[in-house]
């Protein structure tokens, strides 16, 4: 169970937008954000989340740290405000609240960048810990050091991105050219939600050919060389490293 001490430690001073149109979710959800985040505002629909959005920037001269918010709802969906949002800020992290049948819409989601998507009805668990991965991507961002390449994967995982290698603790792991592209893909954003066309798209672009089903062979392969099992298939949409706690 996460320690909720350990998530105020990196949200206590950050902001979050909250969209949900079940008004009874919304309020519950609401009491919740506030023993965590500085700031929580909410909308009931896309149009007035995105007025809200807009007008936070104007007056506090920066975007909201988060935004959550739900799929389905009246006058602007999810969709449509994770579009306009990325407009705006294509560095926004958002996380999508979906129910178990929206797997056609969160596949477009993932395309267009989301950080996460919890399922309804919401394991608070779960949310808690999107909360404490994107807070600690965000002080990352804000601390980052721009001659550090090393990514941490796992405790004793690292992926050295100057010279393009895996390694357990000092021990180098060897990589195939199709891992190397892999692992560089998923490491660019941890946590992140690539889907298979995106990944697809990638490797077009450096003019290396792979389809679904050697994506899933490539998988299965670099898998035997993590002794942690932190590379996530999402049934149906795409994979991704967990973020390392």
């Amino acid at each position: 169970m996460i320690n909720s001490t350990d998530i105020t430690k990196y949200t206590r001073d950050l902001s979050i937008l909250f969209v949900e149109d079940h008004k009874e979710l919304r309020v519950d959800t609401i009491d919740i954000l506030k023993n965590f985040f500085k700031t929580v505002d909410s909308s009931e629909n896309g149009k007035e989340a995105l007025d809200k959005y807009i007008k936070y920037k104007e007056q506090n001269s920066q975007y909201y740290d988060l935004v959550l918010s739900d799929i389905r709802m009246p006058i602007m969906d999810g969709i449509e405000l994770t579009e306009k949002i990325y407009d705006l800020n294509p560095s926004q992290i958002i996380i999508i609240l979906s129910a178990h049948d929206e797997t056609k819409y969160l596949l477009k989601l993932v395309n267009l960048g989301i950080e996460q998507f919890i399922k309804k009805p919401i394991d608070y668990q779960e949310l808690l810990s999107a909360f404490l991965n994107s807070a600690k991507k965000l002080k990352e961002k804000n601390n980052l050091d721009t001659n550090t390449k090393i990514i941490q994967i796992s405790k004793k995982i690292t992926y050295n991105k100057d010279s393009k290698s895996l390694y357990n603790g000092k021990e180098n792991i060897y990589l195939t050219k199709f891992e190397i592209i892999f692992i560089e893909l998923l490491t660019t954003n941890i946590g992140k939600i690539y889907s298979n066309d995106e990944i697809v798209l990638h490797y077009n672009s450096l003019k290396e050919n792979i389809d679904s089903t050697n994506i899933r062979k490539l998988v299965s392969k670099l898998r035997k060389k993590l002794p942690t099992n932190n590379l996530e298939s999402i049934y149906g949409i795409g994979y991704k490293f967990i973020p390392y706690l």
